[in-house]
């Protein structure tokens, strides 16, 4: 590839510096760091039924004192570990759950009162609270996810916007554009322990989302922070050989550069640390090869999935880093656009040329090396194998969404999902059953609303409608069942969805935010 297509990047480099594992513009402590040989067992003893719980809570005393109040207790006769842990730490209680919903109440209306019940407020944190602080309010999920979620978000503001709550949309913008400029990126979400990592990059579609509204003029305000997110990405493109690798970028046997999931960080995920520690004993692998994929995979927001497992069906396999994943790289190709987008409102015609040239490079990468005659579909790629892998998943919807796909491939996509992934009651995943929750039968409703509205963007509304009114309809059953909305759902029976980690969440989120959104789109399915 020309030098020239790594201008941008050099431009983002240049002004804010490379951005590493270890020199993050602000250096947090994890739960991990601060309470060492306690949090080993706490964690690994399961003293609480989720892994999350000790993390998300606080401590009455400081690190230093409940460490010394540990070494001193831990060997007397009769020291209990929980007894221990709950005197010294305030557990967190699941997010929304005080509010009942009331019955006979019109869905629309349910949703538009739980904007407020999963509101959180902004400012100082509790003194070592795993908390990161934001400067503006903000919709958590719900459940045990009591803090922001970048993607999650996308899809909440979704919502949001249709129930006239801009002020909540423009207030969590502020909040990523905060947290990029104080990490260099955007976390996970806004906790200590998810520093280290990312999720799918949504930011320039909330900008997109804030400047229908708004006007151009958005672009070129959020520049700084597009950019800077675009070097976080694409840090180490520059100095990549061929069929090779760094972070997040991978420069492919043709010289091309897409990019991969990541994680700074190969310990085992500390809000699942004896999941993790389980896994890795299960794997016969080097330990730190197996975290540095699950956390990978976290940040894929598919935590967990065949897609990542190199024999399809078993986590101990997996190996996220190897794989260049469409959602991310159609993600990115957006982003590029972006930029040149808002390079423009900002009047820098060097900047937009490079940005341009950058997308259309990565749409080509994409389409040489995503794209499946075979399944008619867009497929991840084995960077070190350099093929691709022919598995189905609805992630083949992103190059519809964020118009990477022409016209004849959408319709060879609309073919593949008819036959492979719709379902009675929606998209389902993928077409392996593994126990995982990104898996069948499950359906989620982020790609749902990928779906729907990029099947809309080719002309395929009747494809596009029949998901939308499956999806509504299955949402509806299991809130007119139960009076709730939930993380995910079975798509191919009834009731709500499961597998995974934890227990199914209630709230929630981008639940929420796109049914609500689907409700404007088709009115009529209310009354279905």
């Amino acid at each position: 590839m020309a030098k020239r297509t790594f201008k941008a990047v050099l431009l983002c480099l240049v002004a804010f510096g490379p951005l590493r594992a270890d020199d993050s513009p602000s250096r947090v402590s994890t739960p991990s760091e601060l309470y060492g040989e306690l949090f080993v067992q706490v964690q690994s003893q399961r003293v609480f039924a989720d892994s999350k719980t000790f993390v998300d809570s606080v401590p009455k005393r400081t690190p230093a004192e409940i460490l010394e109040k540990y070494r001193e207790a831990k060997d007397r006769d009769g020291f209990d570990l929980r007894t221990f842990t709950t005197t010294y730490f305030d557990t967190p209680q699941p997010a929304g759950e005080e509010y009942e919903t009331q019955k006979g109440l019109d869905v629309r209306e349910h949703i538009d009162r739980l904007w407020d019940v999963l509101t959180r407020s902004p400012g100082a944190q509790p003194m070592f609270s795993s908390r990161l602080p934001l400067p503006q309010r903000y919709v958590v999920p719900g459940g045990r996810f009591a803090e922001i979620y970048y993607w999650d978000s996308y899809f909440t503001m979704l919502g949001l916007e249709v129930s006239g709550r801009h002020d909540l949309t423009s207030a969590m913008i502020d909040n990523f554009a905060y947290l990029i400029d104080q990490y260099g990126h955007i976390p996970n979400g806004n906790r200590t322990y998810y520093v280290s990592r990312s999720q799918p990059p949504f930011f320039a579609a909330m900008v997109e989302l804030e400047a229908k509204r708004e006007g151009e003029d958005v672009y070129a305000r959020r520049l700084p922070q597009l950019q800077r997110e675009y070097a976080f990405w694409m840090d180490g493109a520059e100095s990549l050989q061929p069929n090779a690798a760094h972070r997040r970028v991978v420069r492919l046997a043709g010289g091309e550069i897409l990019n991969r999931y990541w994680d700074d960080r190969d310990t085992p995920r500390e809000e699942s640390y004896a999941e993790d520690v389980a896994t890795a004993r299960a794997s016969k692998r080097p330990p730190e090869e197996v975290y540095r994929n699950l956390r990978a995979a976290a940040e894929s927001g598919w935590d967990f999935s065949s897609r990542w497992f190199e024999d399809g069906r078993t986590l101990a396999t997996i190996r996220t880093i190897d794989i260049v994943p469409i959602d991310l790289n159609s993600l990115l190709y957006q982003l590029e656009r972006t930029i040149a987008r808002a390079c423009a409102a900002s009047q820098q015609p060097m900047c937009v040329q490079d940005m341009t040239e950058r997308a259309d490079a990565r749409k080509r990468a994409i389409v040489r090396y995503l794209w499946s005659d075979e399944s008619g579909a867009f497929a991840d790629y084995d960077w070190r194998a350099q093929a691709r892998i022919e598995r189905v998943s609805a992630a083949t919807v992103y190059p519809l969404y964020f118009e990477v796909a022409d016209k004849a491939q959408a319709r060879a996509i609309a073919l593949t999902v008819r036959e492979h992934l719709l379902k009675p009651h929606g998209l389902v995943t993928t077409t392996f059953e593994t126990g995982e929750q990104w898996d069948a039968p499950n359906g989620w409703a982020p790609l749902q609303w990928l779906a729907i509205d990029g099947f809309r963007r080719y002309g395929e509304r009747a494809l596009a409608e029949t998901i939308a009114q499956r999806w509504v309809a299955k949402n509806l059953e299991v809130f007119r069942a139960t009076g709730k909305l939930v993380e995910k759902y079975n798509v191919s029976a009834t009731g709500a969805g499961g597998g995974g980690e934890y227990p199914l969440q209630d709230g929630f989120g981008w639940t929420n935010g796109v049914l609500r959104r689907l409700l404007a789109d088709y009115p009529k399915l209310a009354d279905d």
